[in-house]
């Protein structure tokens, strides 16, 4: 047409432009939708990992969602293009809704394993134990329990470098041919699940033959001879503290760790020459310095104990905060890795059971038979399967077998303080001044007694022994058992009760000792009928109770 000019290179020009646009574009779209599908990718991983945690819980699903949501969450603007491809206009966090969708997948209140900040509670106040200011490696053991469960995760929320150890003592064969369960399955399953949850490597430390060669051989001797000894404080001192330590001695970990209930305050950097001292932990009714009571100084150097800043209470509450696979499980009551297995059967099966008559202290009646010796301790009322008030074993005659009781073990007249402690170990490595006024521990729990100490330096090369008068009477005074020693808070040691000996002494007559010696005592025949007494109140007076008759 006339008077129109055509410039074809501008049109040219124009879809050339165009066109660079869409390409543009579309690489754009297919680079974020290669972004969208990695992240799918990844995540989709992440939580098949998860799975593997018991009943399948995706409990590392929620961590990282915490981690993407803030970014999700964005008010980001919709993106737009020059061409505006409707395919190409969608916002941003699109791009991140699988996360939403995994997140879905997890608990509501999980918790951030690596940091504290995403719990419901604070954890600072119950890091003090911790070494929460070092960034050290520690290596936790770790029983299946909710203790030592909980000590793991307040180290990990410290921030320290950890990896558990479960320690393994027991031969299967042992349990399958007379036990119906292993003790150790279900533990070992629970600490699975524990470091499961925060990713914490687990080990398994195989220490079967240290367990029996240093502390069953011990304890199945020690009964033979009458005496009664203290598998957990052998334990704490032979095997987890002792065998295990010199296991990882060379694998670089700054402290071992453990969920007992007690505090170890360590010298500063520069005051490193000074020794570690031991503490009664907050709790004193689970405070368990006493089972600790005869470590080396060497040993207690390198033990962190994050519990023993905080009750039980706090404990149990703590776990159900970090939702743990064994919140809900019971505590053991049992001895040193027994677990459910009750330590007369664990007697029974390595000292076997051997008949012996019992006989009353006062009178010398024939009340019954019994397994053997080895079954019963001094102080023990319960196992003796006697009618009538509760019946108490107050001496043993070891050679023959033989088991005194009474009825009258309260008896103001029947006292026991005065006793002889061999084997003396102290934390600090030096012994407690040759006269000193200490506090005394003779069996695991709250209670303490005032009493005197002097060291009796042993002649010809003899041990040297401590003669110790508490400053009030405790019947159960065994052969065996230890004595721990505290200054205050601080727990100094401890040794090995040889013997008890007072002028008070609970008395048996001439007659039980006579029938004690008899070589057949068939002649003895049927066990007296045992008169019930009329009933009687027992009324507590401190840690003692004192028998009111009506």
């Amino acid at each position: 047409m006339q008077g129109e000019t055509i410039d074809i290179g501008g049109r040219v020009g124009q879809q050339q432009s165009n066109m660079k646009l869409k390409f543009s574009s579309l690489f754009l779209f297919l680079a974020l939708l290669l972004l969208r599908m990695l992240l799918m990718s990844i995540f989709c991983f992440r939580a098949a990992r998860a799975k593997k945690v018991k009943e399948g819980m995706m409990l590392r699903v929620a961590v990282q969602w915490s981690y993407w949501k803030p970014m999700a969450s964005l008010p980001l603007p919709t993106l737009r293009f020059p061409c505006r491809p409707p395919l190409l206009q969608f916002p941003i966090s699109n791009l991140l809704s699988p996360l939403s969708a995994f997140a879905a997948l997890a608990p509501s209140d999980s918790f951030s394993s690596s940091s504290s900040s995403s719990f419901h509670v604070d954890l600072q106040p119950y890091l003090r134990c911790s070494m929460p200011h070092k960034r050290l490696r520690v290596a936790v053991l770790l029983s299946g329990g909710v203790d030592s469960s909980v000590a793991l995760r307040l180290l990990h929320a410290a921030g320290h470098s950890c990896t558990a150890f479960y320690l393994k003592i027991w031969f299967q064969e042992d349990f399958e041919n007379f036990w119906s369960e292993c003790p150790w399955e279900e533990d070992l399953k629970y600490a699975k699940a524990v470091c499961n949850q925060v990713e914490v490597p687990l080990e398994v430390v195989h220490l079967t033959y240290e367990y029996w060669n240093n502390v069953v051989s011990y304890i199945i001797e020690e009964y033979r001879c009458g005496q009664t000894p203290n598998p957990d404080v052998l334990c704490n001192t032979r095997i987890k503290f002792g065998a295990f330590l010199d296991a990882i001695s060379g694998m670089g970990f700054d402290y071992v760790a453990s969920g007992h209930y007690a505090n170890v305050i360590h010298p500063c950097a520069d005051q490193m020459e000074e020794p570690s001292v031991l503490e009664l932990s907050q709790d004193m009714v689970k405070d368990q310095t006493y089972f600790l009571s005869h470590l080396s100084q060497s040993q207690l150097k390198q033990l962190l104990f994050p519990l023993g800043c905080i009750s039980k209470d706090e404990v149990r509450r703590l776990a159900t905060e970090f939702d743990l696979p064994n919140k809900d499980r019971k505590d053991s009551q049992g001895i040193c890795f027994l677990g459910k297995i009750r330590f007369s059967e664990f007697v029974a099966r390595h000292i076997g059971e051997r008949e012996g008559i019992i006989l009353e202290a006062e009178t010398g009646d024939f009340l019954g038979k019994h397994r053997g010796f080895w079954f019963y301790t001094i102080g023990q009322h319960q196992g003796l399967r006697l009618p009538g008030s509760p019946w108490y074993v107050v001496e043993r005659d070891i050679k023959n077998n033989v088991v005194f009781v009474s009825r009258n073990y309260f008896s103001y007249d029947k006292r026991r303080r005065l006793f002889r402690v061999s084997s003396l170990k102290w934390l600090s490595g030096l012994p407690a001044t040759q006269t000193s006024q200490l506090q005394c521990k003779v069996q695991h729990g709250p209670g303490f007694y005032d009493c005197s100490f002097e060291m009796e330096v042993g002649k010809d090369g003899q041990e040297s022994v401590a003669v110790v008068r508490l400053s009030e009477d405790d019947q159960g005074l065994a052969a065996g058992q230890f004595a721990a020693f505290y200054e205050g808070r601080k727990c100094i040691g401890s040794g090995v009760i040889l013997e008890s000996w007072d002028d008070q002494s609970f008395p048996v007559c001439a007659k039980a000792s006579e029938i004690a010696r008899m070589e057949d005592k068939s002649k003895l025949g049927n066990p007296v009928k045992i008169k019930v007494k009329p009933e009687e109140v027992f009324v507590s007076r401190g840690s003692k109770q004192s028998m009111i008759r009506e």
